[in-house]
Formats: C-alpha cells, structure tokens, sequence
C-alpha cells in the first residue's frame, strides 16, 4: 500500500499575497484558483491550497526538501526580498543558516506568520 500527501489547507489573512508569496520565494508555477482555494503545487505532486481567514491564525510548519542549486536560488530571492531568516525554529540564530546533517537549512515566514522552511538533507539522514 502506498500512502502520499496530496494537499493540505494553508489559512492566510490575504491569500493571493501569502499564496503568491510561497510560489515566488520557491520558483514554483503561479498559484491557481480552485474553488475558494489558491492552490500551489509543489514538484512531487503536493499542493498547498490556501484558504483566505478573518479568524486568528495559529502558525503552521511546512518544510520543503531542495537541490543545493535550489536553495542557493530560493536564498537568493529570500536575501533580494529583504525577508528575514534564521537557522533554527526557535529563532535564535537570526541570519544564519544552519548546517544539520551535512546540509543546509532555514526557516522564514510567509506574510500570514506560517513558518517555512527550506533544507537540503532530511533530517535524520546525515548520509552516513
């Protein structure tokens, strides 16, 4: 039996500008409407459906495995961008970026307050 992650619902206070947000910061295609959802598709086949909210949003977490070619990419728009980052979910090394498992990874937020995160090696995996 195989059991993937088709889509999870992502809550934002505007939805075309957190949606257009990930896609950009990412380099993945413009979000498409569907329905009430602006849906984000992510190259394995995973998409994030925003969901517009007037209700308090509780942050979520979603981290996203890169190439090295990619997370230089994706880095490079973050620094362009101005937005900050750090190398831990705590936040307490802002403007580092961290070196777990013989990658290399950060975490920034999306303009709703949703952390993101970009890594080149799963955790766990140092490759040993």
């Amino acid at each position: 039996m195989s059991v993937d992650l088709n889509h999870t619902i992502v809550h934002a206070r505007d939805q075309r500008e957190s949606a257009t947000f990930m896609a950009e910061i990412l380099g993945l295609p413009p979000p498409e409407p569907f329905y009430h959802f602006l849906v984000v598709r992510t190259a394995n086949g995973v998409s994030l459906d925003f969901l517009a909210t007037d209700e308090e949003i509780q942050p979520q977490h979603y981290a996203f495995l890169v190439s090295e070619k990619e997370f230089d990419e994706i880095f490079g728009r973050i620094k362009q961008r101005g937005v900050p980052y750090w190398a831990d979910p705590a936040g307490r090394r802002p403007g580092e970026i961290n070196t777990n498992d013989g990658g290399r990874g950060i975490y920034f937020a999306d303009p709703s307050g949703n952390y993101l995160e970009i890594i080149t090696r799963p955790y766990g995996r140092s490759g040993a």
